[in-house]
C-alpha cells in the first residue's frame, strides 16, 4: 500500500512540473498527433447555433449553421451557396461582412476585425501551432473546471485578442476557454466562458462536438452550440472565402462607397447629397441608418454623425433616424446630444422600444 501511495504521488508530481510545450504536446498527442493534425487542409463545418440559452429539446438538430476554414489562414461563416443570405462573414486576408439588407459589404477593422480573425482560427485551437501562429503561451496555474482539474493557459493571439484556455490534466483536451469581450458593438465587455464536450474524431483528429457558453457574473447561458457533421479536405478553391460577386443597385453602391469613405466626413457628405440629386425618388432611410451604424462600429465618429445627422433632416417624421443618430452620439461620448435624439424619436414616436433603451442606459 505504501509503496502505491508513493507512485501515484510521484506521478501527480511529475504531472505537476510539466512545462507549458510539454502541456502542448501532449494537448497535440491527445487530439490525434501532429502529422494528423497537419494533414487537415480544410474543414466544413455544419450544426446548429442558439443564442440566448440553450438549444431548446423541441428544436431540431439539422445541419442549419455553416462554417468553413482552408488553411493558410481562410474562414467563412454562412452557405455560400445561399444566394443572398441574412449575414456572411469571413476573413480572405482581411476581415468583411455580408448583410442581405441591405445587400452591401463592410470590410470591417477594429474589434468587429478581430473577433472575425479569431473566430476564423484553424481547428478552433490556439494551443496548436502557436509559435508559429504568434500566438504567446504562458502557463497561469491550475483551475478546476466542473470536477475537473485543468492547467490554466493564458493565450494571447497576434492580433491582441487574450482569454485563457484551460486543458484537462487527465485527457490533455481543452475543455474551456475565458474572456472577455463586448456581446453587442456598443455594449460593454462580458466575461464568459465556453465549455467544450463531446470530442469525436474526424480524420483521427478529435473535434468539440458541442459548445455551451455562459456568463461568468451571473450563471446565465449565453449560447450554445453543437456540431452535427465536420468534413475534412473537401475545400480547394479559396474563393468562396471573398464576398460573392453581385449585381448591386445604385443604393448599394453608393452605400459601400460611403462606407469606404468613412475616415473623411466631407468626401461623405458629397457623396451623400450627390445620391440624393441623382436619384431623388430613391429612399435612402434604412440604408443609411445602416451604414452610419457601420460607420460608428469602426469609431469613424465624425462621418458616422454627420451622416445621420442629415439623414434625420431628411426624414424628420422618422423615429428611428432619431435613435440612429443618437445611438451614433452616444458612442462617440456625447451623451447630452444622445439624449435629445433619444428623446426627440420618442416625440414622434412614444412607442419606440429602442430609444427608450437608449435613454435608460444613459442614466
Amino acid at each position: 500500500m505504501f509503496i502505491i501511495s508513493v507512485l501515484l504521488a510521484t506521478a501527480a508530481a511529475e504531472q505537476e512540473a510539466l512545462t507549458l510545450d510539454q502541456i502542448v504536446l501532449r494537448h497535440v498527442e491527445a487530439l490525434g498527433g501532429a502529422e494528423r493534425i497537419h494533414a487537415l487542409q480544410s474543414l466544413v463545418i455544419r450544426g446548429i447555433h442558439h443564442e440566448g440559452g440553450v438549444i431548446p429539446p423541441d428544436m431540431p438538430i439539422r445541419a442549419r449553421n455553416y462554417m468553413a476554414f482552408l488553411r493558410p489562414y481562410y474562414g467563412v461563416i454562412g452557405d455560400p451557396a445561399l444566394a443572398n443570405p441574412d449575414l456572411r462573414e469571413g476573413f480572405d486576408g482581411s476581415s468583411w461582412e455580408y448583410y442581405g439588407d441591405p445587400g452591401i459589404v463592410v470590410r470591417t477593422v477594429g474589434a468587429a476585425a478581430a473577433a472575425t480573425r479569431h473566430t476564423s482560427e484553424f481547428l478552433q485551437d490556439s494551443l496548436v501551432d502557436y509559435r508559429e501562429k504568434g500566438t504567446h503561451l504562458e502557463l497561469a496555474g491550475s483551475e478546476k473546471i466542473g470536477d475537473r482539474e485543468c492547467y490554466k493557459i493564458q493565450v494571447k493571439l497576434a492580433h491582441g485578442f487574450q482569454k485563457y484556455v484551460f486543458v484537462d490534466r487527465e485527457t490533455f483536451l481543452v475543455i474551456a476557454d475565458r474572456k472577455s469581450a463586448p456581446i453587442h458593438a456598443f455594449g460593454s465587455s462580458v466575461t464568459s466562458e465556453t465549455r467544450f464536450s463531446d470530442y469525436q474524431p474526424v480524420n483521427g483528429v478529435l473535434f468539440s462536438r458541442r459548445e455551451l457558453e455562459v456568463e461568468i457574473a451571473t450563471g446565465r447561458v449565453l449560447a450554445e452550440g453543437r456540431r452535427v457533421t465536420i468534413e475534412a479536405n473537401t475545400l480547394h478553391d479559396p474563393s468562396i472565402f471573398s464576398p460573392a460577386p453581385r449585381t448591386r443597385t445604385p443604393l448599394q453602391e453608393c452605400l459601400e462607397q460611403l462606407y469606404n469613405e468613412r475616415t473623411d466626413t466631407i468626401s461623405v457628405m458629397y457623396t451623400y447629397r450627390l445620391l440624393k440629386s441623382t436619384h431623388p425618388d430613391v429612399d435612402t432611410r434604412e440604408g443609411i441608418e445602416f451604414v452610419g451604424y457601420q460607420m460608428a462600429k469602426m469609431s469613424d465618429f465624425p462621418a458616422s454623425v454627420e451622416l445621420l445627422k442629415a439623414n434625420a433632416a431628411d426624414y424628420p417624421n422618422s423615429a428611428s433616424s432619431q435613435f440612429g443618430l443618437g445611438r451614433a452620439y452616444a458612442a462617440a461620448g456625447n451623451l447630452e446630444l444622445a439624449k435629445q435624439a433619444f428623446e426627440r424619436a420618442l416625440q414622434i414616436d412614444p412607442t419606440f422600444k429602442k430609444a427608450t433603451d437608449g435613454l435608460n442606459a444613459l442614466r
